[in-house]
């Protein structure tokens, strides 16, 4: 923490106001660190409780990528979790920046029984692993 604020010019506090009130909770600290919360440069998982998903989720791709997401399943890629939306209204923000927004819906009861594990990222991401294509549709 030290190291970025002297680098960064800011104090301790500001840090922590930004880490407190961003607008995506992308960031937490543990033990005088800062890190992602979903660990997208690390290896393996960032530990998260999992939480019990609501029954339907969202995922925001472009509509280049739907045909191989409707065959193939949701794949986290170079990330380490498959990140989903709780609205369609935050899928289709997320889609847009891959192009002409698609929003495919999770059934994410359905894997949740089939042994899929849900964290929540934060209000307006949910992770989980890979998905298979059965759980996934077009609205």
């Amino acid at each position: 923490m030290d190291a970025l604020c002297a680098a960064l010019g800011v104090s301790v506090g500001e840090v922590e106001d930004v880490v407190a009130n961003g607008s995506k909770q992308r960031y937490e600290l543990a033990d005088g660190h800062i890190r992602a919360r979903y660990g997208h440069s690390l290896p393996g998982h960032v530990e998260m409780p999992p939480a019990d998903p609501p029954p339907v989720l969202f995922h925001g791709t472009g509509a280049g990528s739907v045909e191989a997401i409707l065959r193939d399943g949701l794949h986290a890629g170079g990330r380490q979790w498959v990140h989903l939306s709780p609205s369609p209204e935050t899928a289709r923000a997320v889609g847009a920046r891959h192009g002409r927004p698609v929003v495919l819906t999770v059934d994410a009861r359905a894997a949740a029984a089939d042994g899929a594990v849900f964290h929540r990222g934060n209000d307006d991401t949910w992770l989980t692993d890979d998905l298979a294509p059965r759980y996934l549709r077009r609205p």
